[in-house]
């Protein structure tokens, strides 16, 4: 059931962080693959910075702080943004 659950917040983390920073998603696998980076980048920063996100939301709000924090620098990377 957590690998289910992972992989919801991940794809809805995705959809949304791509909402955010492009005005669309990135496909349901591409979600899913940006979602789960993110709460991993989300988590570090968050740690770092001293905040815990406990429950679904919260790992919500980490998982798409992140995303939006990857797609940020890759768009910096590839020069977009």
């Amino acid at each position: 059931m957590g690998l289910l659950l992972g992989l919801i917040i991940g794809a809805l983390a995705g959809w949304i962080a791509g909402n955010l920073m492009k005005g669309e998603g990135f496909g349901l696998l591409g979600n899913i693959v940006v979602g789960l980076v993110g709460g991993f980048l989300g988590g570090i920063v968050f740690r770092f910075i001293g905040l815990t996100a406990t429950g679904i939301i919260g790992s919500l709000i980490m998982s798409v702080a992140g995303a939006v924090l990857l797609i940020f620098i890759v768009g910096k990377i590839k020069g977009r943004r």
